[in-house]
């Protein structure tokens, strides 16, 4: 199992990250990334749903039309860990090819 990080930890790594924000008690993270289009917004949700099984980590995420709201925590710890941030950054770069 994943270790939780500290709000020191979470701290640290969520200034890495550009766009994510805590979320529901500081127990997540959360981002909205936005597309020129669903296409777009879909080509996305497929490239990060392979990542996310590649880590063996599942966002929580919503899609309408061009936008798409990920939150990320790690349930089995109650909070975040690496897996979280490691999802966050994929997708960030995801992001930035679509």
């Amino acid at each position: 199992m994943a270790k939780q990080f500290s709000q020191q930890e979470i701290r640290e790594k969520l200034s890495e990250l550009e766009g994510w924000e805590l979320a529901s008690g500081d127990k997540a993270i959360r981002r909205q990334f936005r597309f020129k289009d669903f296409s777009e917004a879909f080509g996305f949700m497929s490239r990060a749903a392979l990542a996310a099984e590649k880590l063996d980590h599942h966002p929580d995420w919503s899609n309408v039309y061009n936008r798409v709201e990920v939150v990320l925590t790690t349930h089995d710890t109650g909070g975040l860990t690496e897996l979280d941030f490691k999802l966050a950054a994929a997708m960030d770069k995801l992001a930035t090819r679509s």
